[in-house]
């Protein structure tokens, strides 16, 4: 069957023809609420008692171990698999009692298609499908970045030009929700900054929801407004990356020729310092503001060559709150091992 030409309808006309887009309404805000989602696979329990939401105009990160239910999550969420309880609703309706779901929905878990089909037609068949202008996948090539090879096949696509017509197909009916698993997992550093200006553009320009599970935490940083954490099936953490920051033990990082003496000084208050790695000068203070360390080894006549707050990344955020809740944790290696043997080499 080919694709690249109208098929004929009543009358004589075209397919497109019948199916006019006409001017697009603007998005009506959808928030997604996410509650007691629990999820059992034989003794295996997936996901326990999950909640959490999803705003409109904003992307939210949905991050976690390997084995901590996320996309068993993502399948409830849109009706793949049934819950043994709980809910996810679009603005309150569940996604198998949506309208028209294309519309209002639009997700990318696996990237599926037919290798000798072009990537044009690929969205084509979709079109069709579901009742959108033929021209649509036309648009969505160009909003991706694949328009100039719509026409090859698609089973000569690399693994990023894949993820982004799996992309361009979540977006042909101009959803209000985009529910996306490992976007950026092929993409180059270049594409990598392409999506992330994208979906950043899609929720905040657009006002739509964009929920994103990665394990790429250094992009989710600078990607998402939010971030929900799961271990073990079970919600860790929601909130804003700056929420999750404050939540963290702060610190301070001190340099000093005299770091012995401030820490004798400092324990002796009662706080918590060691020496910073790779650093014999350098102290890591917890307990403390940053202004108190320093009025402190200003009292003491202690010299300070460096005096900081210590901020905490997303990455170190998460591996405090996720510690433990690893389905597969190997050890760290042992380089004391390694580095006795370079010695005695």
């Amino acid at each position: 069957m080919r694709l690249d030409h109208h098929v004929a309808g009543p009358a004589g006309a075209s397919q497109e023809d019948e199916i006019t887009s006409g001017s697009r309404a603007p998005l009506d805000p959808v928030r997604v609420e996410v509650s007691a989602l629990t999820k059992t696979f034989g003794s295996v329990r997936a996901v326990d008692d999950l909640s959490f939401t999803v705003e409109p105009g904003q992307v939210t990160g949905f991050l976690g171990p390997n084995g901590a239910g996320k996309t068993t999550t993502l399948r409830m969420a849109l009706g793949l698999i049934n819950p043994d309880r709980g809910t996810t609703t679009f603005n309150g309706t569940p996604y198998a009692s949506l309208t028209d779901p294309i519309r209002r929905v639009g997700a990318v878990l696996e990237t599926a298609f037919h290798p000798a089909r072009s990537g044009r037609n690929h969205l084509r068949v979709y079109c069709r499908a579901a009742g959108i202008p033929l021209s649509r996948a036309d648009e969505v090539l160009d909003q991706v970045g694949l328009g100039p090879a719509g026409a090859r096949k698609a089973g000569g696509y690399s693994l990023g030009m894949r993820q982004r017509l799996g992309l361009a197909t979540a977006l042909l009916g101009d959803p209000a929700v985009l529910v996306l698993d490992e976007p950026a997992n092929g993409l180059d550093p270049e594409g990598i900054q392409w999506l992330r200006g994208f979906l950043r553009h899609l929720a905040h320009d657009q006002g739509r929801t964009v929920l994103v599970s990665s394990h790429l935490l250094a992009e989710v940083e600078q990607t998402a407004d939010r971030v929900v954490i799961v271990g073990a099936g079970k919600l860790v953490r929601q909130g804003s990356l700056a929420e999750l920051r404050s939540g963290s033990a702060g610190s301070v990082l001190v340099r000093s020729p005299q770091s012995a003496t401030l820490a004798e000084l400092l324990r002796t208050d009662g706080m918590t310092v060691v020496t910073t790695d790779g650093h014999p000068d350098g102290l890591t203070v917890t307990g403390l503001p940053v202004e108190e360390v320093g009025r402190r080894a200003f009292a003491g006549g202690i010299e300070l060559h460096e005096l900081r707050a210590h901020t905490s990344g997303l990455e170190e955020v998460y591996f405090q709150l996720t510690a433990g809740s690893e389905q597969y944790a190997a050890g760290r290696p042992d380089t004391s091992t390694a580095t006795t043997r370079q010695g005695a080499a």
